[in-house]
């Protein structure tokens, strides 16, 4: 039993297979007839608000630390926790959110994500370079977001 935890895993490995089968449910085990367009239970549930969300991003959560736990590399699941954090945040806007939900897929995305690192061999390393590019988008958003803030103020004020 413990081998499981002290060796990297497949994501075709039968011991981790039900982490690509709620993946599956989750993002792709409905199809709108008549189309390719494939959904799951993340986007329906979502409908509940907060509610939905946050059992999503739990059962999400859930499963990137289970790839951590089974051996994926800190790159991979600092990939992985981008994609979950990134659903569960703009899935939380009303409307948007729900929409955004039924075409981002971020489960799908992490078991795509899974596979090229142990069948590909990408996604190796640690994480900080990611986490580096995150922080610097993130902080040119918040100037543009301050920039624009303060034009907004200068144009409310030039009303007066």
């Amino acid at each position: 039993m413990t081998e499981i935890y002290n060796k990297p895993q497949r994501a075709s490995d039968g011991r981790l297979r039900w982490v690509e089968k709620l993946s599956y449910l989750l993002d792709e085990q409905f199809r709108v007839p008549g189309t390719r367009f494939r959904f799951g239970l993340d986007p329906v549930m979502n409908l509940i608000p907060f509610l939905g969300d946050i059992s999503g991003f739990l059962i999400s959560a859930a499963l990137v630390f289970t790839m951590a736990k089974n051996g994926a590399s800190s790159k991979i699941v600092t990939l992985m926790s981008i994609n979950i954090i990134l659903d569960a945040t703009i899935g939380a806007i009303p409307i948007i959110g729900q929409i955004f939900d039924f075409f981002y897929k971020a489960n799908s995305r992490n078991i795509r994500l899974l596979k090229e690192h142990y069948q590909e061999g990408k996604h190796r390393g640690s994480g900080k370079g990611v986490l580096a590019i995150v922080a610097v988008v993130l902080l040119l958003l918040l100037a543009l977001a301050i920039y624009i803030m303060w034009k907004f103020s200068e144009w409310i004020i030039g009303l007066f």
